[in-house]
């Protein structure tokens, strides 16, 4: 299609007008409509005209160098002059380069290290709607620079499905464009039953749907979406199989191809074709002659996973915004059909869009990326150690939950001072590195020994899925048919060797399954391997031969990604394990690690029963103490503690070398008289410690105290507080460290002389334990913390007492139980003179019936 005729550049003056007059701009325009390839040159030629460069972000790199591509086409140039392109691992620009794309990763950190983006005009944010992570804090970023040191720098968002509001709110002030493109009507098919993928997976499917509807495909491509570069294969494998596509060329597409194939798949053909492609062609790249789109409704999405505690690529179900984008790719040019291998039902489940990245994966190597750029703290901003990076203008903030476990996980790693969460200098070396800091820190560490190819091993394998089967009848047939070794000391070394076995036979299915080893996991480890050794030697750290490797140097480097997932194990015998910060955990059954103290990889919470979890610990790998503290010195602490032993009832202290909370050493030691004292009384108090000591009369006196506290302030007498409990449980513990020595004790000294000798005497004479009645009688008075006092008398036993009874110096009355004589209450009252009068004659009537023998006055 001629450029001019495309949908966006009948608003071509709107947007230079708008991008002239305002710096940052919104523009909404459908799929195909051209806005990733003329956009950025209407604001070369009509607004920047050679004042600096527009810079294109992309999220993929497939889509950055294809569309420099057709753009330098388009200007009859080569890419690389006037139109060029920067991805990982490939520059292709100079300096007459006037449009360049860029991927995500690299634009950020750019801005995180050039706050003024020198020579820079334009900054195009492309297919903002599947909202990555890196694009939103690029966002973020871009508007801090504007707003500091670069006004005149111009900010266009792009989209094609875009909730415009919160992010109109986020820009403002801002103008919006939208341009309604032109597209032709799809005829939508969905499946009449969900897909078993088990039975019948994605590929089968798609090529029996295919065949079913080639007969009547008389015009034009077709496209088939695929997750991944390995069910891309099998789906092309399956129609190069297929009758009904005899005489189609049949081309995959992804973004770890080589590029000519790449090229090959997008560039025109003398035969129909079917391409079969990840989510790479649901937006950006443009394939002309599309008239049929066979769906499978997933793709490979970054999550956080957290069993390895890293971001990793799992298979998903695409939402409903991104169904309908990959729709539109057969309406481009003419009706078209799309046919989606889910039900119509189940696509009215899916979510309306993708949730945002910042919302589902770590955001440790973002955090870190901030905390290493020169942006500063913002002024006003308090010293949280998360205040500057809460304070970058986001689109979504970042959960705080998970801000908070990226920053434990970087003081960990010793990227980031644990007091204050500043960067460190190990911080600023992780930084540079286009990877997760935990594969990073495991690179540097390799670097240093020696073991950069075992190190790039270990972190494919870590982030790959079941490469072994568990049947537990084939683990013998492994192990003697791949020679394992029967060193104990990792899980990963039978790995290494399983993923290189399948390398060898270039992951040959039959040849694989025979030894339980799954091809397509061993296949997509190598690729991860050779990533990780690119990012390696980026760094200029180059591998050594291969099987010049020493393994302890490649176990210490797993440990130096992953000080976290520390385990002990409680006893030899056992498979209970405690964990760094204090967790717990069961080592995995199948591990061959049998060391004291290990690494695992790999962290799994289950469910067994209604509220237990069990934490299962997997990929494991021994580790030395000494290895602890030459990688994480400071994490090491040297702590006396002092505990209560359960079992025997005895306060017990030791000398505790930890680890990030882990305990990793002790030593026995005689814990001091106040410590012992300390801990009985906690106990005593939690009520795990029974004194026969401390009676009924313990309690009265804590009673009285309080009573006088509460009704004659002028004492100078404070209530018993549980503080003046805890002194006085501490008094009567001193000298004792176990419940035998205390158990006996009389509490009663101790509490009593929690008061001053002058207090001891007030207290007597305000709260005495009997108050006198007639004929010599003094019963005993009943003290209540919350209540007034109280005697207990029989009739018999008040004759003769008239009036109220006052304690305190005749400021305290005393409440009368009267009872009878089988020793039940008959009346309560405050005041016996009034008792005598009103309800005496009605009780003695009663009451002389029952009980004649008794005196009745």
């Amino acid at each position: 299609m001629n450029p001019v005729d495309l949908p966006i550049c009948e608003i071509r003056d709107r947007i230079a007008a708008t991008a002239r007059e305002c710096n940052r701009l919104i523009i909404r325009a459908p799929t195909g409509s051209g806005k990733s390839t003329q956009v950025p040159q209407i604001l070369a030629d009509e607004v920047i005209q050679g004042r600096g460069q527009v810079v294109i972000l992309q999220p993929r790199r497939l889509a950055a160098r294809l569309l420099a591509a057709r753009v330098a086409h388009e200007r009859g140039c080569r890419p690389g002059s006037e139109v060029g392109y920067q991805v990982r691992f490939s520059d292709c620009s100079s300096r007459e380069t006037r449009i360049k794309y860029i991927t995500e990763g690299i634009l950020l950190r750019r801005t995180l290290v050039d706050s003024a983006l020198e020579g820079t005009a334009a900054v195009i944010l492309d297919e903002f709607h599947e909202r990555h992570i890196y694009t939103d804090v690029t966002l973020g970023r871009l508007l801090e620079i504007q707003k500091t040191t670069r006004p005149d720098l111009k900010i266009v968002v792009m989209s094609a499905t875009l909730d415009i509001e919160p992010l109109r709110k986020l820009l403002d002030p801002c103008l919006v464009l939208e341009s309604e493109g032109r597209t032709y009507p799809v005829e939508i098919e969905h499946l009449q039953a969900e897909p078993d993928w088990e039975k019948n997976p994605p590929w089968a499917l798609a090529s029996q749907v295919f065949e079913e509807i080639a007969p009547r495909f008389t015009e034009g491509d077709a496209l088939v979406f695929m997750p991944g570069a390995f069910e891309i294969a099998r789906t092309v494998r399956a129609l190069r199989a297929s009758a009904a596509c005899r005489g189609w060329e049949i081309l995959p597409l992804h973004g770890e191809m080589p590029e000519k194939e790449q090229d090959r798949a997008v560039g025109p053909s003398d035969r129909r074709k079917i391409i079969v492609a990840t989510n790479v062609a649901e937006t950006s790249i443009t394939i002309d002659g599309m008239r049929l789109v066979i769906d499978s409704g997933l793709a490979r999405m970054p999550k956080f996973d957290p069993r390895r505690g890293i971001n990793t690529l799992l298979t998903e179900k695409i939402s409903r915004s991104s169904a309908d984008q990959r729709a539109g790719r057969a309406g481009r040019t003419a009706p078209g059909r799309c046919v989606r291998l889910w039900t119509a039902a189940t696509h009215r489940q899916r979510p309306q869009a993708t949730t945002p990245e910042i919302e589902r994966m770590d955001l440790s190597e973002i955090l870190l990326l901030l905390k290493a750029s020169d942006r500063g703290m913002p002024e006003g901003v308090d010293s949280n150690p998360l205040a500057d990076i809460r304070s970058l203008p986001w689109l979504d903030q970042p959960p705080v939950e998970a801000l908070d476990q990226s920053l434990r996980l970087l003081c960990d790693l010793g990227a980031l001072d644990g007091q204050t969460g500043a960067i460190t200098g190990m911080g600023r070396q992780l930084a540079q590195f286009p990877a997760h800091p935990r594969f990073a820190r495991m690179l540097l560490e390799a670097g240093k020994s020696g073991c950069v190819r075992s190190a790039a091993w270990i972190a494919a394998l870590v982030q790959e899925r079941s490469l072994l089967s568990r049947r537990p009848d084939s683990l013998q047939k492994e192990k003697r048919d791949l020679r394992f070794d029967d060193e104990s000391d990792s899980d990963f070394f039978r790995l290494m060797q399983a993923a290189s076995y399948a390398e060898e036979r270039e992951f040959d299915v039959e040849a694989c399954s025979r030894l339980g080893i799954h091809a397509a996991s061993a296949r997509r480890a190598a690729a991860a391997r050779d990533h990780f050794l690119r990012i390696a030697s980026e760094a200029g750290i180059a591998p050594q031969k291969a099987g010049d490797e020493d393994r302890t140097a490649a176990r210490k480097s797993l440990l130096a990604g992953f000080p976290d997932h520390v385990a002990r194990r409680l006893d030899s015998g056992s498979l209970r394990c405690v964990l760094a910060h204090g967790r717990r955990g069961t080592l995995a059954r199948e591990s061959v690690v049998n060391a004291p103290m290990f690494v695992a990889a790999e962290i799994q919470e289950r469910e067994v029963g209604r509220s237990k979890v069990d934490v299962l610990l997997s990929l494991c790998t021994a580790v030395e103490e000494e290895w602890l503290r030459e990688l994480f010195p400071g994490d090491i602490r040297q702590e006396r503690l002092v505990s209560f032993d359960d079992e025997s009832k005895r306060v017990t202290a030791e000398l505790v070398t930890s680890f990030l909370g882990l305990p990793i050493r002790s030593k026995a030691d005689t814990p001091a008289e106040n410590e012992a004292a300390r801990i009985l009384a906690d106990e005593v108090i939690k009520g795990n410690l029974a004194l026969k000591g401390w009676s009924h009369a313990v309690e009265q006196l804590i009673a009285r105290i309080n009573t006088v506290a509460s009704s004659c302030p002028d004492t100078g007498i404070s209530r018993f507080t549980e503080d003046h409990r805890r002194r006085a449980l501490e008094k009567l513990c001193t000298g004792a460290f176990n419940h035998k020595d205390i158990k006996d004790r009389d509490a009663f000294p101790s509490v009593r002389n929690v008061l001053s000798r002058e207090q001891q005497d007030i207290l007597d004479n305000y709260a005495p334990e009997r108050i006198k009645v007639a004929g010599d009688r003094q019963p005993k008075i009943i003290y209540s913390n919350d209540s007034p006092p109280r005697i207990e008398a029989r009739i018999q036993e008040l004759y003769g007492t008239e009036g109220p009874l006052l304690a305190g110096r005749g400021r305290i009355p005393v409440v009368i139980h009267v009872l009878a004589p089988n020793q039940r209450p008959v009346q309560i009252t405050q005041d016996l003179s009034k008792f005598w009068r009103d309800d005496y004659p009605r009780i003695k009537r009663e009451l002389q019936k029952k009980y004649p023998k008794h005196e009745w006055r």
